[in-house]
């Protein structure tokens, strides 16, 4: 886990403490329960992305105790998000990508090349190891959830690595030639995006945009999975919201009715054989 996750998880759980630390695990097998936890989140809604996150920690604190035995109750499987976020139509396209490329550092232009290429978080890029790439493939363990992923490596993003500096022990670098620190490079990349004239665009849509072009190219949900370390759920969650507002797989759905089309078209016209059906 990240130091910034572990800030932002200690940070819910001593909120959680104040509100919570005194309720008896017994409470927990009334299932009236779950109405109060949901209205301890509600009295947030203000902050709905914080009062989700809140939810979030609550609900791993009591599975964390359900895993050990200290009580039965069972976290719902289902429940809705105050923070309703519309990302569908935030995809990085092709000119979104050129025109970064035209203003940006070198090592600005890298780290876009390598996310787009493997659809990893920013925090496991920023710390990604030269020992990681063998010239073929980018092998690594994912700090979020601990899933080890092993990453073909294709000619563009190889066409990078092997023509990049090694001045340090991680791939992506600083322009003096230092592993990034995290808070740094989000400042520099939010002045690269406005520089070239992007707006709404985060680079955590890189990622989404990530997997949509593996969509694109005719790559299952599980084959898309094993390369960006998602689950098949989250695969299909994020296609859902990114993949409608392309056009590639529209044409080529449209390529393949052609196609289809010309060959009833030819069954149409075959001569058909007396006695055939004898």
């Amino acid at each position: 886990m990240e130091p910034r996750t572990q800030r932002d998880y200690l940070r819910q759980i001593a909120r959680i403490e104040i509100d919570f630390g005194d309720l008896p695990l017994a409470a927990l097998d009334d299932p009236r329960v779950t109405r109060d936890f949901l209205e301890w989140r509600d009295a947030m809604a203000n902050s709905p992305r914080q009062a989700d996150y809140a939810w979030m920690v609550l609900m791993r604190l009591v599975s964390w105790a359900r895993a050990r035995g200290l009580t039965t109750y069972r976290p719902p499987d289902r429940i809705e998000r105050l923070y309703q976020a519309d990302r569908s139509e935030k995809i990085w396209l092709d000119d979104h990508v050129a025109a970064f490329m035209d203003v940006a550092s070198e090592p600005l232009q890298h780290a876009l090349v390598v996310t787009l290429e493997t659809g990893q978080r920013q925090g496991d890029l920023l710390t990604l190891a030269w020992s990681a790439y063998d010239g073929t493939w980018i092998r690594l363990r994912q700090s979020k959830i601990g899933q080890r992923v092993n990453i073909p490596v294709t000619r563009r993003l190889r066409a990078v690595l092997d023509n990049a500096p090694r001045v340090a022990t991680t791939i992506l670098t600083d322009r003096r030639g230092r592993p990034w620190h995290p808070s740094t490079f989000r400042n520099v990349w939010r002045d690269a995006s406005h520089k070239a004239g992007i707006v709404g665009l985060t680079f955590h849509d890189l990622r989404g945009t990530a997997v949509t072009r593996l969509a694109e190219a005719g790559c299952t949900h599980a084959e898309i999975a094993v390369i960006t370390g998602h689950s098949l759920r989250d695969v299909g969650s994020i296609l859902d919201r990114y993949l409608a507002r392309t056009d590639k797989i529209a044409l080529a759905a449209i390529a393949k009715l052609e196609r289809g089309n010309r060959i009833d078209k030819m069954t149409d016209k075959m001569p058909i054989r007396a006695g055939a059906n004898r």
